[in-house]
């Protein structure tokens, strides 16, 4: 689909009515069916998506789940390419469409709005020069505007972060977990635009976001408070530990994005926006509820706030589109006494023998494990394809 084709966007509901609060929904998914089913054209246009985030464990279900990349596959195999070459110019082809079909957000937003991320292979997580070679290869495969390379906040990503800004290319920083390596993607981006800015150029369309995992910390943490709860012969402990499920998330990014307006209200960035530089907005992953104990719409209802981008996945989407109130959450505990103190939910946790750092660490890891694991597999089933096309 070209952006001609592309009917007026004028979205209504819960999902618009973000934008008021200054709010950016974008969908956790990308698929063919998706784009050749009129699907997305109806979400952008109807219920007011503004982008799409995607990752290898979201292309190995695309592709592994369905028949619809088969006869490209097999074309790509008889032309002798790699199934590395093959799952890389199917990556790049979804998000170049999908690029397209977000342009017109694109344009209407003046460029704040209308992106689609790809993941750099999730094997070079740990290696900077070879992320910025990939990041490099996938800006120019895909060549659009509206393109975000998905670098992992690894201390090896973070150097990639600054000089692939630095370059021009807009960057969505994921897996990041703990304040502090939130700062550090955020120094990283503006260090970044310093360099550029340094060399004459204007940075008013570098783009960039900061991807917080939220759901993941909240189902590691339950987990430990439970086992806290089973094993404590104190009642005010095991209380307490009750007390705590399903905080931590919430407050970790509630403490985050006081770090994002302190960051990026300070003079050091107040001279790069004078120039046209953008903030590097907060944006919150993972925020399907995965305790059915839980709200279905928990991480979107009790995060909105201005300069933030949620992605979600398809039944988050649905369920805030039918009962989601659109209203500035994210710092009512300011005003409103009786909701938790986020420093407080953090302190009691640590109070309780949780290692929050032991924790942030153990979930990046897990995380470049499992978008290892799913990019193993794709290629694994992606070989067996060849051989079998070759066979024949």
């Amino acid at each position: 689909m070209t952006t001609g084709q592309i009917p007026p966007i004028a979205p209504k509901g819960p999902v618009a009515d973000l934008l008021k609060e200054g709010q950016s929904l974008w969908l956790d998914t990308i698929s063919r069916h998706l784009m050749d089913s009129g699907e997305l054209t109806e979400l952008i246009c109807s219920v007011g998506i503004r982008g799409i985030t995607s990752n290898p464990t979201i292309f190995e279900k695309a592709i592994n789940g369905s028949t619809d990349y088969d006869v490209e596959i097999a074309r790509l195999a008889r032309e002798n390419h790699s199934a590395t070459d093959i799952i890389r110019f199917l990556m790049v082809e979804d998000v170049r469409r999908a690029c397209d079909f977000f342009r017109p957000v694109y344009d209407d937003s003046r460029f704040g709005d209308g992106y689609v991320s790809i993941e750099v292979n999730p094997l070079l997580a740990h290696d900077t020069k070879e992320s910025v070679e990939e990041a490099r290869k996938l800006h120019q495969m895909v060549d659009r505007p509206n393109l975000l390379v998905k670098i992992p906040g690894t201390p090896e990503g973070i150097p990639a972060i600054r000089q692939l800004i630095s370059e021009g290319i807009s960057i969505n920083v994921t897996l990041l977990f703990s304040p502090d390596a939130y700062r550090q993607a955020a120094n990283a981006y503006i260090e970044g635009l310093r360099d550029y800015v340094a060399k004459g150029h204007n940075p008013s369309r570098i783009h960039s976001v900061a991807s917080l995992f939220i759901s993941r910390l909240d189902t590691l943490i339950d987990r430990l408070l439970a086992e806290i709860a089973s094993k404590s012969s104190d009642p005010a402990v095991s209380r307490k530990a009750g007390e705590l499920a399903g905080k931590a998330g919430i407050a970790n990014t509630q403490i985050i994005y006081e770090s994002f307006r302190e960051i990026f209200g300070s003079p050091l960035f107040k001279g790069l926006a004078e120039k046209g530089a953008r903030v590097q907005r907060p944006l919150w992953a993972s925020t399907g509820t995965k305790n059915p104990k839980y709200s279905d719409i928990l991480y979107v209802q009790e995060l909105i706030a201005p300069d933030t981008v949620n992605t979600v996945p398809a039944e988050t989407l649905r369920a805030f589109a039918d009962h989601g109130k659109a209203k500035r959450t994210i710092d009512r505990y300011m005003e409103d006494k009786s909701l938790p103190n986020p420093y407080k939910v953090l302190d009691e946790l640590k109070a309780l023998g949780i290692s929050l750092e032991a924790a942030y660490n153990q979930l990046i890891r897990e995380g470049v494990e499992a978008f290892n694991k799913s990019f193993e597999s794709l290629r694994e089933s992606t070989e067996k394809k060849i051989a079998a096309i070759r066979k024949n």
